[in-house]
């Protein structure tokens, strides 16, 4: 039996991952190491609380003692290292909580494989370090091209820095110790338990109340839309299969402005749930400061050597989306309750 350690598997894409392996594979064991901050929720994973190969531990990365002893007690064989400060508007307000979990924690995950998995002068076999990053390492682009895994690297937000930060240290990981590893850098996912910071279910909790729809400058900013399942298989795709030291990018070919992905939530929810709700809710806001213009990945490479394409289009994906968020309102009330309140009126309401 195989065993994951996945690192903030209570979260959005994490919590996802972990669903997708335990339903596809009989024969793994998952071990959720999640911190629980305010973006994760062991409600997410509420269908595996009973299954014996999911096992939930709520520790830090940035923790060595706590870590470490997972390494030990479960001879774990494969990281997907999911756990991040990942919204770039807290990391413009707080940046140093991005350095201390996306760049700190990254570090000590490594360290803590490197000494667990030491073999002479090498490693033991069939063990795997899989970094999950984001395609904002890259900076922006502009109306034509893609990112591609030879995209320098030109991070702009303090988020990104510290994702850019972590996946160089992975490399000199793997450069300097030869610890057997691959980063997957992904475009913008979408899809079930997303916490509503973000965009696609922030605007739909927000027109499904019939509170103002805030969107950033002109609203044409441009996105490479990923439906998070696509993203699950594709993971787990590279720690199976991907060359050791090498990076994947993974993208759904899905570029849409987001004022685009906000007048079609406008449309489905006034079928859905009331006609009164229209684009007179769409309140234009002062603009993110350093906001990337366009993000868009060729995902080639994946594609040519693991088989991997998205099987999900942007039509329907937000109608599989929209869909959940409107069947479990019980799920988005708890989450946006207490502090959300007052992080979302100081991000948006007063701007």
């Amino acid at each position: 039996m195989k065993t994951y350690l996945v690192t903030g598997g209570a979260g959005f894409i994490g919590s996802n991952f972990v669903l997708y392996m335990l339903k596809k594979y009989d024969d793994i064991r998952i071990v959720n190491l999640d911190k629980l901050t305010y973006a994760g929720n062991l409600e997410n994973l509420k269908s595996v609380e009973k299954d014996p190969r999911h096992i939930f531990v709520q520790a830090d990365i940035c923790d060595r003692q706590a870590v470490s002893a997972l390494f030990e007690q479960y001879d774990v064989d494969v990281v997907i290292n999911f756990a991040a400060e990942s919204h770039v508007d807290r990391s413009i307000k707080n940046p140093e909580i991005f350095v201390e979990t996306n760049v700190g924690g990254t570090v000590n995950m490594l360290q803590c494989a490197k000494n667990a998995w030491a073999e002479g002068e090498g490693f033991k076999a069939g063990k795997k370090y899989l970094q999950v990053s984001t395609d904002e390492v890259y900076g922006s682009l502009g109306e034509t091209g893609y990112f591609t895994e030879s995209t320098p690297l030109c991070p702009h937000s303090p988020y990104s820095a510290s994702k850019a930060s972590a996946d160089m240290f992975v490399m000199a990981f793997h450069d300097t110790y030869g610890l057997p590893v691959n980063i997957t850098r992904c475009s913008n996912n979408y899809g079930p338990y997303q916490f509503p910071e973000k965009l696609i279910p922030l605007m739909i909790n927000n027109a499904k109340t019939r509170k103002p729809l805030p969107v950033y400058g002109d609203g044409m900013n441009v996105r490479d839309w990923l439906y998070v399942e696509d993203h699950c298989k594709a993971i787990d795709m590279v720690a199976q299969a991907g060359r050791d030291g090498e990076v994947y990018n993974v993208g759904g070919h899905n570029e849409r402005p987001n004022i685009f992905i906000v007048k079609k939530i406008i449309s489905a929810l006034a079928d859905r749930v009331d006609p009164a709700i229209d684009e007179t809710l769409i309140k234009y806001v002062e603009d993110r400061k350093g906001h990337d213009r366009r993000y868009g990945i060729d995902p080639q490479k994946i594609r040519d050597e693991l088989g991997w394409t998205p099987e999900t289009t942007f039509e329907v994906g937000i109608e599989k989306t929209i869909d959940w968020y409107l069947a479990n309102v019980e799920w988005m009330e708890r989450v946006t309750s207490g502090a959300y309140m007052d992080y979302y009126r100081e991000m948006y309401q007063n701007r």
